[in-house]
């Protein structure tokens, strides 16, 4: 484990800003992670925890030190004839778990294929999309404290979920670093084909048995024709969440704009969709120099090469205000500013 000087964070942030981390160290298990955080040179400096770099917008070079959490495994726990339960390395990368699970026919987490990112980060967000969220198959995570170095088990109940949200954003933010996750998975599949585009893409694809690689292939299909892959554009996937509102502001929106889109969360909360509102005030395709907003999902802001993080973050706040204005609705970032 050496712990490097002035180093270039661009390979790590899937937005492909070029800042420069004053000290990165990369960590291969919980004992080198507790060395670095107890090291007398560092132990003081502000950290910034790194999986994949995808939920990420650097808008500035990190004077502190960058802990880059590379703990890999996929361990089997225990398993019966209906489940198994995997406890997985913080480092892993996440689609590469979906695609361990779906060739082991592992039901439960198909549908969150090509997530960008990796395991430690998926319970901090609460990852979710075509009608899954992680905490469904969650079972407990283990995090080290960084004051005592101490392991600590959190429960789903702990992780306090809601939408894109847990306690590591909250109340835990900043003081646990998720070493592994465990995940209770079906073997006896329950397919979820209702949301999106999934049905119709699966049909497109001539599918007759359903199953959970079918339905892994039709999201990969659907996020790859949707979504600008960051090795080619800079981008984090979805820069906002979903905004969900009160039913009453719902009803009076879309009798001014019926084709709004619409999903219920209960009998007074109604969720709408992100890019659609980004979409009808008119930013979907347009490009500022070197970012902009991605022609095919409005959602997606974009880095097409030598963008600024502050550019893309002054942009995101505009979008904010127009969508404010033209709706009333408040936009929340789904990416992380650093």
């Amino acid at each position: 484990m050496k712990v490097q000087t002035n180093v270039s964070l661009k390979p790590y942030n899937t937005f492909g800003i070029d800042a420069t981390a004053k000290y990165f160290v990369e960590v291969g298990s919980i004992d080198q992670l507790r060395e670095i955080l107890q090291d007398p040179d560092y132990k003081d400096l502000e950290r910034l925890i790194l999986g994949g770099g995808s939920n990420l917008l650097l808008t500035k070079d990190f004077e502190g030190i960058v802990i880059k959490i590379s703990i890999k495994g996929i361990e089997t726990l225990q398993e019966d004839t209906e489940q198994i339960w995997l406890k997985v390395g913080a480092g892993e990368v996440w689609h590469e778990l979906v695609i361990y699970c779906v060739n082991h026919n592992y039901a439960g987490v198909e549908n969150l294929s090509l997530i960008p990112g990796t395991v430690g980060a998926a319970p901090m967000q609460n990852i979710g999309a075509y009608g899954i969220e992680i905490k469904e198959v969650f079972e407990s995570l283990e995090a080290l404290e960084i004051k005592t170095g101490q392991i600590r088990v959190f429960t789903k109940e702990e992780c306090q979920f809601g939408y894109r949200e847990s306690i590591f954003k909250h109340e835990a933010k900043g003081q646990y670093i998720i070493v592994n996750v465990t995940f209770k998975l079906s073997k006896t599949p329950v397919f979820h084909v209702e949301y999106g585009a999934i049905q119709e893409t699966l049909k497109s694809m001539a599918v007759e048995d359903l199953s959970i690689k079918a339905i892994s292939d039709a999201v990969i299909s659907i996020r790859q024709s949707k979504l600008p892959n960051p090795a080619e554009i800079g981008n984090a996937g979805s820069f906002f969440k979903n905004p969900e509102i009160p039913k009453a502001q719902f009803d009076a929106l879309k009798a001014q704009y019926p084709a709004m889109p619409s999903y219920p969360v209960n009998e007074y909360t109604v969720k709408v969709p992100a890019g659609w509102l980004i979409e009808q005030a008119g930013w979907k395709g347009q490009r500022f120099g070197q970012i902009g907003v991605h022609a095919k999902q409005a959602l997606v802001l974009v880095n097409f090469g030598g963008g600024k993080g502050n550019e893309i973050k002054e942009l995101s706040q505009k979008i904010q205000e127009s969508i404010r204005e033209k709706f009333g609705i408040q936009l929340s970032a789904e990416v992380n500013f650093v």
